[in-house]
């Protein structure tokens, strides 16, 4: 594990009908995560592999959060079992849009304990996993005194933070599990999503215009 991996080398994200990223190097082919692939321009082409028997069970990080509860719901629509760590179990169950879903299994992990990743990811058998986890955030629900404590830990013990030992850690439970591969390419086993510089809708026209570009 090295650096950022990028969603395009994983997973479908198209975000234009101008740009497509995809699940491997740049082929129109590959399965969905948000949105319909392309229509192949050749009717020989086989059809692209479903994402369930691509990965056995998809660990999301930060799974109640902004960016998270929307990839949980895509990869469950896709029959994708799904491992949500989470900070807050109860807090799951009303954000999570079906937390009884058979495929859906939550569990309150601590994403600052290496050791409690690495047997959140063990008990579950996982083998990728999707970073939407942030330790400081604007959320309407997080606390004042919750986001101040959360930017003091940042600044006093950068080594000590989620993405700094949660992500690794990540990587540290899944080098062990088989690779996958699709047309003769190796697939990531992490992806790290972001939702930074994003626009929130419930955000004012006048911030909106502030912050353009």
């Amino acid at each position: 594990f090295s650096g950022r991996p990028s969603l395009r080398s994983f997973l479908v994200q198209s975000t234009s009908h101008k740009t497509t990223n995809t699940l491997v190097g740049n082929s129109p082919y590959s399965t969905s995560l948000f949105s319909t692939p392309p229509e192949r321009n050749d009717d020989t082409s086989p059809p692209p592999p479903p994402l369930s028997t691509l990965v056995s069970r998809v660990a999301v990080a930060g799974a109640t959060g902004r960016t998270g509860k929307f990839v949980v719901q895509s990869l469950l629509s896709q029959k994708v079992p799904v491992l949500a760590l989470v900070r807050d179990p109860s807090k799951a169950s009303t954000v999570l849009d079906d937390p009884t879903d058979e495929l859906l299994t939550i569990r309150k992990t601590d994403l600052g304990s290496r050791n409690d990743v690495l047997a959140a990811l063990d008990e579950n058998q996982c083998d990728a996993a999707i970073w939407c986890a942030t330790g400081f955030s604007d959320a309407p629900d997080q606390s004042i005194w919750s986001k101040l404590q959360a930017l003091f830990g940042l600044a006093v013990t950068p080594k000590g933070t989620i993405d700094a030992v949660g992500l690794p850690a990540l990587a540290e439970g899944l080098k062990s599990t088989p690779k996958r591969v699709l047309d003769g390419k190796s697939l990531p086993k992490i992806v790290m999503l972001s939702s930074a510089g994003v626009t929130r809708p419930s955000w004012s026209e006048g911030k909106k215009l502030a912050l353009e570009g």
